[in-house]
């Protein structure tokens, strides 16, 4: 498959990109909550045009990217410039030593692999401390009216998961079970608007099997959750 770094770029200066790309950055933020940021190294696979890779940088991360996809490599260096080592690799041969990072994050890129089994284990063998996988639900409303019967278009071309399918493949791939699973978008894309009412209906997480994108979590070892510094409502003892 041919990427159009431009085109997909373009998607999230859309009303419903913008919308799902808020969505979509809650997940990613409520699924990494647990995991410590300094001096913290975190590989993004599939990192496109570094839309979330930048996100991560931001949240403080060390951060790294790969993307099978010269043109979205390119373009996720553009707009990293020297925050993130961005490279050519594929996500089933990933060119790095094992625990190499402390995390790997898999955000929307399983649907486009063609060995999805295999990327989640070189995502577990480069990964020292857990891994997060954000995949398409093939439960939910928007796989009906953009996955199903479209193999024209991107998302119809998409291999869409279900949550327990992926659940049972990141057991066996990650070799652990899931810690946390959560969901975001339940609606169908004429619902993912900012204003009344549908932003009551995109702000909130929901389970797993519920919205249009979800994630699921592995750690490998037991994280306490961390709450940045901003969230503090008084200093300890204070309260």
């Amino acid at each position: 498959m041919t990427w159009d770094a431009e085109r997909y770029d373009r998607w999230f200066q859309t009303a419903e990109g913008r919308v799902a790309l808020s969505a979509e950055q809650r997940l990613l933020e409520s699924m990494v909550a647990a995991w410590p940021r300094r001096g913290k190294t975190l590989l993004e696979v599939g990192c496109g045009t570094g839309v979330f890779l930048e996100h991560l940088y931001q949240t403080g991360f060390d951060v790294t990217g790969v993307d099978r996809s010269e043109t979205m490599a390119a373009a996720a260096r553009e707009r990293l410039g020297c925050k993130a080592d961005i490279q050519v690799a594929n996500a089933e041969r990933l060119p790095f030593g094992d625990k190499e990072f402390d995390y790997t994050v898999l955000w929307g890129v399983l649907e486009f692999c063609d060995d999805p089994l295999s990327a989640l284990r070189e995502a577990a063998r480069v990964a020292a401390r857990g891994v997060l996988v954000g995949y398409l639900n093939r439960w939910s409303v928007y796989w009906w009216t953009h996955g199903r019967n479209r193999p024209g278009r991107t998302l119809g071309r998409a291999r869409w998961f279900s949550f327990p399918e992926m659940r049972r493949m990141a057991q066996e791939g990650l070799g652990r079970a899931p810690k946390l699973s959560r969901s975001v978008l339940p609606g169908p894309l004429p619902t993912w608007r900012a204003g009344r009412p549908w932003k009551y209906l995109n702000t909130p997480l929901y389970p797993a099997f519920v919205g249009a994108f979800a994630a699921l979590r592995v750690d490998f070892v037991d994280e306490k959750p961390f709450t940045p510094i901003g969230t503090l409502k008084a200093e300890p003892g204070l309260g």
